[in-house]
């Protein structure tokens, strides 16, 4: 596959690792308006690299990515992002503090029948819902970020906007939509969220 070139970075995608599309380019150019030089950045899900490529080659910042994906790892250490294996935050061994923490989660809802074969569907399976990975993520998020910290959340209008919005609340966060567009049969948008210490 040809290495794909937007605002300055340059991401190639190896097989099996989920390849960039109007959602990864939508929280990317929020994360560039929203991250500023010096911050300690993580990008949760990391896949091939590509937000954090282009936050790097935007911002003077070094983002950290994790992932549940092998594949997905090496494809995101090959384009440039220091990276470590994780599901969610169990790989983190001590508590690590950031400015900011990016997260495209796996959003669809998934029934048993729709599940892929190998890793890729780490990339989408939301559970039947389509909101258990984004719950289990901001029961545990707030002990990552510094105080004032936020978490840049993509999600589709299949997740449940409001459904989403009261796993936030419920879990301490004060959220918004800072920015949204549609795509075929759903509507894109990043949130903001910051913890109400």
């Amino acid at each position: 596959m040809a290495p794909i070139s937007y605002r300055n970075a340059f991401v190639s995608i190896e097989n099996d690792v989920y390849e960039p599309a109007e959602d990864s380019f939508l929280l990317a150019d929020v994360a560039i308006d929203r991250i500023s030089d010096g911050m300690k950045v993580l990008e949760m899900g990391v896949g091939s690299g590509f937000v954090s490529a282009v936050v790097a080659a935007n911002k003077n910042v070094e983002p950290t990515g994790c992932d549940i994906n092998p594949d997905a790892l090496e494809c995101a250490y090959k384009n440039g992002i220091q990276v470590f294996r994780s599901n969610l935050f169990g790989g983190l061994t001590k508590k690590a503090y950031f400015d900011v923490i990016l997260f495209n989660p796996p959003y669809l809802p998934t029934s048993e029948e729709e599940k892929l074969e190998g890793w890729l569907n780490y990339a989408f399976d939301g559970g039947v819902e389509g909101r258990d990975i984004i719950a289990t993520f901001f029961a545990e998020v707030s002990d990552y970020l510094k105080p004032g910290g936020s978490v840049l959340l993509f999600i589709s209008s299949l997740t449940g906007r409001r459904e989403v919005f009261d796993i936030m609340e419920r879990e301490g966060f004060s959220a918004y939509v800072v920015a949204e567009t549609r795509s075929f049969f759903e509507k894109l948008m990043v949130i903001e969220c910051k913890h109400n210490c």
